[in-house]
C-alpha cells in the first residue's frame, strides 16, 4: 500500500506541473492483491519516496511561482499597453475636439465680420436713399421751374413773331429738311460705299482662308490608256484569227483598241472614260489568263462590268465619307462615283465636287452659316453631269430633277445644284457659296487645262487693256499672265499720275476680263537727261 501522504503530494505535484506547461503523468496501477501475508514496507524506500515527494512538491510551487509572475507581467504590460493606445486616441480625439474648435471660432468670427458688413452697408444705403431722395425732390423742383420758364419763353416768342407753335414748328423742320438732304444724300453714298468695300474686304478674306486652308492634288483626265503586254506575240492573240477577237471586244466594250508597232503596250481609246476602264481592266485580265477567244471575252467583260459597278458605288461612298456629310440616296452615290469618270476641260469632276464641298464648308465656318449643309451643296453640285447625256437640258437642271428624285429634300441643296450657274435667280446664300467654290476650283492654277489659243488670248487682252490709255506706252505681260509691267511715258504722266495710273489700269482688269487668280500690275515711268562732253 502507498502511503496517503505521499499519493496526496504526488497529486499536488502533478496539478501544479500541469498548470506551469509540465504534465505529469501519473499511471494509476492496480492495487495489489492482498495476500494473507503482506511484506512490510521497506524505511528506506519509504524516505526515498517521501523525499522525492517533497522535491516535487518544491519544484511544483517554483513553478507555480513563476507562471503566476510571468502571468503578472504579461498582465501589467499588456495594461501600460492599453493606456498607452488609450492615451493616443484620447489625444487625437483632442486634436480634433480643438481643431473643430478653432473652425467654429473662425467661422463665427466670419458671420461676425459679415454682420457687421451689412449692417455698415445698410447704414450707407439708407444714407443713400436719403439723399437720393433730396435729390429728386430738388431735380422735381429745378424740372418744375425749367417747364414755367419754357413755358414763359415760349408765350412771350410767339407774341414776339406772331406764330403759332405749329407753324414755327413746321417752318423750321422744311428749313432743315432742305438744308440737311444734300448731306444726308452725301452720307448715305458714303455709307454704302463704305459698306461696299468693307463687304468685298470681308468676302476676299473668307474666299482667302477657304484657299489656304483647303489644299488639293490634280490630275489631268486623258482619252487614252495603255495596256502593258508581256510579249508582242500577244498582239496577234489579241487580234485573233481574222481579227475576230479584237472585234468581238471593241464590240462588247464600246472602245477602239489601236493594236500598233509600239512594243509592249496596246492602247484603249474611248471618250466615255467607264467604258475605257472597263476595256482595260477586262484586256488586263484576259492578257494573265491567256485564254483569248469570243466566248471567254464575253465572260470577262460581263465580270468586269458587274465589278465596275460596284467599283463606282464605292467611289461614291468614299467621297461621301471625304466630304463628311451625311449619307445620301444610294442611286446619288451612285451617279457620284460616275462623276470619277468624267472630266471637265480635264478637270476630274468627282475630285472638283469634293473640292467644292470642302471650300463651301470653311466658307460657309467663316460666315457662322451651316458648314454640313454648305458641304452637301458642294458635294451634289454637279451630279447632273453622271446623266445630262441621257437628259434633256444642261446638267445644273438634270442634276437638280435627279437629286429631287431621289429624295433629296433640302431646298438650299437643290436651288444650289439648279442655280450654281446662274441659270436660275440665285436667292439662297448657300448656291452663291456653291458658286464661288466652283469658280475657285476651276480657275485656281493647275486645276484645268488652257488651250494654247486662249492662253495667247488672255495676254493679248492684258496688254490690250494696259494699252488703251494715253500715258502708257508699252506693255508686256509675264509671268504666264500673272504680272503686268506698264511703261509710261515720262513727258504725258508724273510720278503722282503712274499711282493713278496704275490703280485704273486694275481696275479695267477687274471689271473686263475674266483670269484666274491674281494679276500683279507694275508701272513704270523713266526719264533720261542726256549730254554730250566736247
Amino acid at each position: 500500500m502507498i502511503d496517503p501522504l505521499l499519493a496526496g503530494g504526488l497529486v499536488v505535484a502533478a496539478v501544479l506541473l500541469g498548470i506551469g506547461g509540465t504534465y505529469l503523468v501519473v499511471r494509476r496501477t492496480p492495487p495489489p492483491v492482498a495476500t494473507r501475508d503482506p511484506a512490510p514496507p521497506n524505511p528506506e524506500e519509504l524516505r526515498h519516496a517521501q523525499a522525492r515527494g517533497d522535491e516535487l512538491v518544491e519544484l511544483s510551487r517554483r513553478n507555480a511561482e513563476r507562471i503566476v509572475r510571468d502571468a503578472e507581467l504579461k498582465a501589467r504590460d499588456e495594461a501600460v499597453r492599453r493606456r498607452e493606445e488609450l492615451s493616443k486616441e484620447l489625444e487625437i480625439a483632442r486634436t480634433e475636439v480643438r481643431e473643430l474648435e478653432r473652425r467654429v471660432e473662425k467661422r463665427e468670427d466670419a458671420v461676425e465680420h459679415q454682420q457687421r458688413e451689412l449692417t455698415r452697408k445698410e447704414k450707407h444705403l439708407d444714407s443713400l436713399k436719403e439723399k437720393v431722395a433730396e435729390r429728386e425732390e430738388s431735380l422735381d423742383k429745378k424740372g418744375k421751374q425749367i417747364d414755367d420758364a419754357l413755358d414763359k419763353q415760349t408765350k412771350r416768342l410767339h407774341e414776339i413773331s406772331g406764330l403759332s407753335r405749329e407753324t414755327a414748328q413746321k417752318m423750321l423742320l422744311e428749313r432743315l429738311e432742305r438744308e440737311l438732304s444734300d448731306e444726308i444724300a452725301k452720307k448715305i453714298r458714303q455709307h454704302d460705299e463704305r459698306m461696299k468695300q468693307q463687304a468685298e474686304t470681308v468676302a476676299r478674306e473668307i474666299v482667302t482662308i477657304a484657299i489656304q486652308r483647303y489644299a488639293a492634288h490634280q490630275t489631268a483626265g486623258m482619252t487614252v490608256s495603255t495596256v502593258d503586254i508581256p510579249s508582242d506575240d500577244m498582239k496577234g492573240r489579241i487580234i485573233g484569227r481574222e481579227g475576230r477577237n479584237i472585234r468581238t471586244f471593241e464590240k462588247l466594250t464600246g472602245v477602239d483598241v489601236i493594236v500598233d508597232d509600239t512594243p509592249g503596250v496596246v492602247i484603249v481609246s474611248a471618250f466615255d472614260n467607264v467604258r475605257r476602264e472597263i476595256a482595260r481592266l477586262a484586256l488586263t485580265k484576259l492578257i494573265q489568263d491567256g485564254r483569248i477567244h469570243p466566248t471567254r471575252i464575253e465572260e470577262v467583260v460581263a465580270e468586269t462590268q458587274t465589278e465596275m459597278e460596284k467599283h463606282i458605288q464605292e467611289l461614291g461612298t468614299t467621297a461621301v465619307i471625304d466630304a463628311d456629310v451625311q449619307m445620301p440616296h444610294e442611286k446619288l452615290v451612285y451617279l457620284l462615283g460616275r462623276l470619277r469618270f468624267r472630266t471637265s476641260y480635264s478637270q476630274n469632276v468627282l475630285s472638283h465636287s469634293v473640292e467644292v464641298a470642302h471650300l463651301c464648308g470653311v466658307m460657309a465656318s467663316e460666315m457662322g452659316l451651316n458648314a454640313q449643309l454648305a458641304r452637301r451643296c458642294g458635294l451634289l453640285h454637279d451630279v447632273g453631269k453622271a446623266a445630262d447625256h441621257e437628259m434633256e437640258g444642261g446638267h445644273p437642271k438634270v442634276g437638280a430633277e435627279l437629286a429631287k428624285r431621289y429624295g433629296e429634300t433640302s431646298k438650299e441643296v437643290l436651288h444650289a445644284i439648279a442655280g450654281h450657274h446662274d441659270d436660275i435667280t440665285i436667292d439662297n446664300i448657300y448656291t452663291v457659296l456653291v458658286a464661288s467654290a466652283d469658280a475657285i476650283s476651276a480657275s485656281r492654277p493647275g486645276a484645268r487645262r488652257e488651250t494654247l489659243e486662249k492662253y495667247v488670248k488672255r495676254l493679248a487682252d492684258l496688254e490690250a487693256v494696259a494699252c488703251g490709255f494715253p500715258e502708257v506706252e508699252q506693255a508686256f505681260a509675264i509671268q504666264a499672265g500673272r504680272e503686268l509691267r506698264v511703261i509710261a511715258n515720262a513727258h504725258r504722266a508724273t510720278d503722282a499720275d503712274a499711282v493713278r495710273i496704275c490703280r485704273d489700269i486694275a481696275r479695267a482688269i477687274e471689271q473686263q476680263l475674266d483670269y484666274p487668280g491674281e494679276i500683279k500690275v507694275t508701272v513704270i515711268r523713266e526719264s533720261r537727261a542726256t549730254d554730250t562732253a566736247k
